[in-house]
């Protein structure tokens, strides 16, 4: 135990066991059921389950589902290994979200959640019939032992997500509370209740930093059933499921068994699930849903092809530089190379015209840089006057624009002026850095193989103004291992949003996280400016003040021209298999998969039909 307690003491993290308190208040705070980031949770104390939820869902079915590439862990906390798809729904958390909120969270482990004004701590009573698989009760033990587990020995993301919870310590039979440092922090009551639950005895006689294909032990609505390494991985709804009355959970998890296949690429999968080998999927490829879902199934109903409207920040989809890079560490060249990027062209000849092109980091929502900014928005940036591109005050960014017809020699133009007042020359038709002479050359490393027709032409126009761009495709275990290492020099890269963005925008443009093996800074950003704008978004009080110091934010970040914006589309694609009913409701801010069940009538139709085939 000693040992233990030093260890944690190493961490940053101290664990003390209060004295034994009544399962009441914390501290003097009474508990509540849920909490909204800003003002008040949409459903009251009684609430019997989400409106976009049917708790009378049938039970029951079998749901196959695909994955691309391969794995061989079951430990989806460490960065080693590659992980099985959906691993997650194995464990709980202390708090949900809901699916039509900004950000609120309400009880899942924790049967209340006690949190002072000033939001310094956060305390949970946990349910009282809240336990793992083996039927063993789940404890404040498990709890401390998971925050610790996850920040010492898991992903970077935890550590740096969770640096400011200080401490973590038991006040009761079934009361736990964390403690914060680091100032004002208002997301972090709320995202303490995100992180899974991991059980400390099964833990105990394990090494939690190895790869592993022991099916662990969870509490969540499905366990491991059976596998093939790499293959396929196969889970069983847990019949007696501790948390299947819990409001937050009613109506969701309804198939009896959940089958993952792996396939080698994207193509392959696609023609497995035509062929019905599997029930459902989310379309990402534009071309496919253009043209790869006429076939007669379709036409017939049996397939149903369908297009969802949601109402979340679609995030930004980019070709990433790599400011680790010294090539791309001026932002007059990372300005110059986005005017090669013929979205038009690439929008009306690879897309079908389906697309939107993206022009901030939280499209799709209110929190977007859209317009220019008014004076609430100019008191946050004036401090930062000097220190950031004059366009932040004075224009709103549009990533550079032609007109479809492949023709962009005036942007080329535009192009090689901002390259040559950043140093470079032409020589024997190629870029050449003035200083060092040497040419302009860099390779954008890719994962899958479908996104090589959507490369190569932005390689063409780059060749014209004398850059050497070449692609390198690789497996995805090779591409994981070198996006932890950031090792290349462009990427693909995404970034998801929510509608209430903070501490996990530290990962994604922190000083910290920049050399942070396993960090999402791709780019690779140390700005100061952006650290304050972090610590701002994360600080604020209120939703109007989170709006606008997003929108700063966000127009920090594309005036410093870190990526090439992509495009966006503001619903789900969807292709299943006729055997699925869903609620009548849908959820405004995702898709709300876990929500549907199999209709058994109909899946007796769809099995006919693929028998009689």
């Amino acid at each position: 135990m000693r040992a233990f307690v030093i260890a944690l003491l190493v961490s940053g993290i101290f664990v003390q066991t209060s004295p034994t308190l009544a399962a009441g208040a914390i501290d003097g705070v009474e508990g509540v059921h849920g909490v909204a980031m800003h003002g008040t949770p949409k459903y009251g104390p009684d609430f019997k389950h989400f409106e976009y939820a049917n708790p009378n869902a049938p039970k029951g079915g079998t749901q196959k589902l695909s994955s691309v590439g391969t794995y061989d862990n079951f430990n989806a906390f460490i960065v080693k290994g590659v992980s099985a798809a959906g691993i997650s729904d194995l464990y709980d958390t202390l708090m949900t979200s809901s699916n039509d909120e900004a950000f609120s969270q309400y009880g899942l482990l924790a049967e209340k959640i006690h949190m002072p004004k000033d939001r310094s701590w956060v305390g949970f009573t946990l349910r009282a019939g809240a336990r793992w698989h083996d039927g063993k009760p789940i404890t404040p033990e498990d709890v401390i032992f998971s925050i610790n587990i996850l920040k010492t020995k898991g992903t970077p993301g935890y550590r740096f997500y969770y640096r400011n919870v200080a401490k973590a310590e038991k006040v009761g039979p079934r009361q736990v509370k964390f403690t914060f440092s680091g100032g004002e922090n208002r997301e972090l009551p709320l995202i303490v209740g995100q992180f899974p639950i991991l059980p400390k005895h099964y833990w105990a006689t394990r090494n939690f930093e190895k790869t592993t294909l022991e099916p662990p032990l969870g509490s969540g609505p499905y366990k491991i059933k059976s596998f093939e390494a790499g293959r396929s991985v196969t889970y069983e709804r847990v019949k007696d499921y501790w948390a299947r009355d819990v409001p937050a959970k009613r109506g969701a998890y309804n198939p009896d068994i959940i089958r993952y296949d792996y396939y080698r690429d994207a193509t392959v999968a696609l023609e497995a699930f035509k062929a019905g080998e599997y029930d459902f999927r989310q379309e990402n490829v534009s071309k496919n849903w253009a043209t790869a879902y006429d076939i007669p199934q379709i036409r017939d109903g049996v397939i149903k092809k369908e297009q969802i409207r949601h109402y979340s920040p679609t995030g930004m989809q980019s070709f990433v530089y790599n400011m680790r890079r010294n090539l791309f560490q001026d932002a007059r060249v990372r300005q110059a190379l986005a005017y090669a990027f013929d979205f038009e062209w690439t929008n009306k000849n690879l897309f079908y015209g389906q697309y939107t092109r993206s022009h901030s980091y939280f499209s799709n929502s209110e929190l977007a840089a859209d317009k220019l900014p008014g004076p609430e928005e100019l008191k946050i940036l004036e401090p930062f006057r000097g220190k950031v591109p004059d366009s932040v005050f004075t224009k709103v960014y549009r990533a550079p624009k032609n007109d479809g017809s492949g023709n962009i020699r005036r942007n080329l133009r535009t192009a090689i002026r901002l390259l040559k007042q950043a140093g470079w020359i032409f020589k024997d038709r190629k870029l050449i850095n003035a200083k060092t002479g040497k040419p302009f050359q860099f390779k954008i490393l890719l994962a899958q193989p479908t996104w090589e027709r959507i490369v190569l032409p932005f390689i063409r126009n780059l060749k014209r103004m004398g850059i050497t761009a070449t692609v390198r495709t690789v497996d995805t275990a090779q591409y994981q291992k070198r996006m932890e290492t950031f090792d290349y020099d462009m990427i693909v890269g995404v970034w998801g949003q929510s509608l209430s963005p903070g501490n996990e925008q530290r990962n994604y443009w922190g000083t910290a996280s920049a050399k942070r093996e396993g960090s999402r800074n791709f780019v690779g950003i140390q700005n100061p400016v952006l650290d304050e704008l972090i610590k701002l978004v994360i600080a604020a009080p209120d939703r109007k003040s989170l709006i606008m110091r997003t929108r700063a934010l966000d127009r920090v970040l594309l005036w410093n021209y870190y990526v090439v914006p992509h495009w966006h589309i503001q619903s789900f694609r969807v292709a299943y298999w006729d055997k699925f009913s869903r609620p009548k409701i849908a959820p405004k801010y995702a898709l709300g998969f876990d929500y549907w069940w199999i209709d058994a009538t109909k899946a007796s139709a769809v099995n006919a039909r693929q028998t009689k085939k």
